[in-house]
């Protein structure tokens, strides 16, 4: 949720921020409204509040027929503050829903835009070349017996899969890799519940216009998470947290379930986009002056991470109508996937500014028995299943083995190449 002052006082960055998305900028007269109609109706209720407040101390000293009147009066008002807080709920009810539509603001620098006009900050590494023609990470996967597509999709439905054998062992080591890489950076491990409730799921912003990619049980009112970013957001809600010695930051690992609503082409063949994955998620809880460079840091470990594992990749700043409701400003890292001749998203980090924070009521105090500020909250992942892809395809050999990259070995039991044989 955007800060409520802003909104009063300098509503033009609003409307700036979303002509920049590409959204609809009477959002920001709708939201104005609401939270107008809101404090009118809480100082309607509070007046009358007093006054029936007043009335009450002239009941409580009257006699006789001048207390017969006020009482007539006071049963009046009382009806009427009963109305009057109604109101207020409703008008509340209102603003939450309308000024809660307004998406976070975008950071100066973002690309205005939409998807297609995310700019590259950087490439890295040589794009791989083969002898012949490379095999995609399924044909690779079906011939390694460590990918079952088919009885995945017998026992779950399309989308779904088996990882086997030294498939199995890789995704493990992809995560203890990720695990390790974070604890030597000052994250804290969660393992966090994958099931989580409706204000933790709409709090950090995912029932917006991406509903329709949740899984709901509706029986229990509970959401499945895409990301244990959901949960890890949640895990401080409504508490004052201390960052005196400095950000709290956990790294949470879980599995994820999306829709993948509307999905189509290269995407659904294989586990690029699956219903079902595992994923490392780091998450920072840092003071608002902080973000920016935390933002940084999380860019730089997700790097690390590509780097070590021998991956070619780009880095690119996405545009502001790409950025979903929660992001200010938010980088992906795309990995080369040698087989479609592009890169491929593995990974982003986000820095949701206080959005989140309000919303799920974070707060820090800056000063000792200072007043209470929301955090600022950012997000980035260290690994994902869908990393399989590019590494099976980037470190295949001709003979249709493929290679383990070094900082895996430790974690695969003795397998260093992956081979039919």
């Amino acid at each position: 949720m955007i800060d409520p002052q802003l909104l009063r006082e300098n509503p033009e960055i609003l409307r700036g921020s979303l002509r920049s998305r590409g959204g609809d900028e009477s959002l920001v007269d709708r939201a104005i409204a609401a939270d107008y109609s809101r404090r009118e109706a809480i100082a309607t209720f509070e007046a009358l509040r007093a006054e029936q407040n007043a009335q009450g101390k002239l009941v409580a000293k009257a006699q006789g027929a001048e207390k017969d009147a006020l009482l007539v009066a006071v049963k009046d008002l009382a009806v009427k503050v009963k109305e009057a807080s109604a109101q207020v709920s409703e008008a509340e009810e209102m603003a939450a829903t309308v000024i809660g539509a307004l998406p976070n603001i975008v950071l100066e620098g973002v690309p205005a835009g939409g998807e297609e006009n995310f700019v590259t900050l950087k490439e890295v590494g040589a794009i791989p070349s083969f002898e012949g023609e490379p095999r995609d990470h399924l044909q690779l996967g079906e011939a390694l017996d460590i990918i079952d597509m088919e009885r995945g999709a017998k026992v779950s439905g399309s989308r779904f899969y088996f990882l086997k054998g030294a498939g199995a062992l890789l995704e493990m080591a992809l995560m203890q890799w990720g695990m390790k890489t974070a604890i030597d950076n000052d994250f804290t491990p969660l393992i966090p519940p994958t099931l989580v409730k409706p204000e933790v799921m709409k709090g950090t912003g995912f029932l917006g216009e991406h509903a329709d990619e949740v899984y709901h049980l509706e029986e229990d009112d509970l959401y499945l998470t895409g990301t244990s970013e959901v949960a890890l957001a949640g895990y401080h809600s409504d508490e004052i947290i201390d960052l005196a010695k400095g950000p709290l930051r956990y790294v949470g690992l879980s599995t994820c379930y999306r829709r993948e609503a509307g999905s189509y082409g290269k995407d659904t063949r294989g586990i690029i986009r699956v219903h079902q994955f595992q994923k490392l998620e780091m998450f920072s809880y840092i003071a608002p002056d902080g973000a920016e460079s935390e933002h940084e840091r999380m860019l730089s470990l997700q790097e690390k991470m590509l780097q070590s594992l021998g991956l070619s990749y780009r880095v690119i700043d996405v545009a502001a109508g790409d950025l979903g409701s929660s992001a200010a400003r938010k980088f992906d890292v795309e990995a080369w996937v040698p087989t479609q001749g592009a890169y491929r998203e593995l990974t982003s980090t986000s820095n949701c500014t206080t959005f989140q924070s309000r919303r799920l009521n974070v707060r820090f105090r800056p000063e000792k028995e200072g007043r209470t500020e929301p955090v600022a909250t950012l997000n980035g992942t260290l690994a994902t299943t869908r990393w399989i892809v590019a590494l099976l395809e980037t470190h295949q050999q001709s003979d249709g083995s493929v290679v383990i990259p070094e900082v895996l070995h430790p974690y695969m039991h003795g397998v260093t190449v992956l081979s039919a044989s």
